[in-house]
């Protein structure tokens, strides 16, 4: 009996450390500290994972596009991202960006998540393109 209780906590304590790995795989940051790390430009590519006609409406200046509503999301990303720079990822609300940055990390990817996505940044007056 000791035995079938201590499998199950073992395996209930290793399933706990893979959900808090999977959701520590990036960092979620407010507007101010984003804009502070999308200006090292050399070192950070800014991402807005929203659909074109979204990023029509307003972006984030800089920001390179790949839609994270499609079926080639991490192929494109695969082959558009360096791996050697941070990635800076963004979406409408922090939703679908957390959910990119996830897929991202566990491609080998650093990554930072705006979080509010660019309502909050456009809440904070920051600058955008149309």
């Amino acid at each position: 009996m000791y035995i079938i209780i201590f499998l199950v906590v073992v395996v209930v304590a290793a399933w706990a450390v893979k959900n808090k790995m999977d959701s520590n795989t990036y960092k979620n940051v407010g507007v101010d500290e984003f804009e502070q790390i999308i200006a090292q430009k050399d070192s950070v590519t800014l991402l807005d994972v929203r659909t074109l006609s979204e990023y029509h409406e307003a972006h984030i200046p800089n920001a390179m596009l790949i839609d994270m509503k499609t079926d080639s999301f991490l192929t494109a990303a695969r082959q558009q991202l360096p791996h050697d720079k941070k990635v800076a990822v963004y979406c409408r609300s922090g939703r679908r960006s957390a959910s990119a940055a996830v897929k991202l990390a566990k491609e080998g990817y650093t990554v930072i998540n705006l979080d509010g996505g660019i309502l909050a940044w456009m809440s904070a007056g920051k600058l955008v393109e149309q």
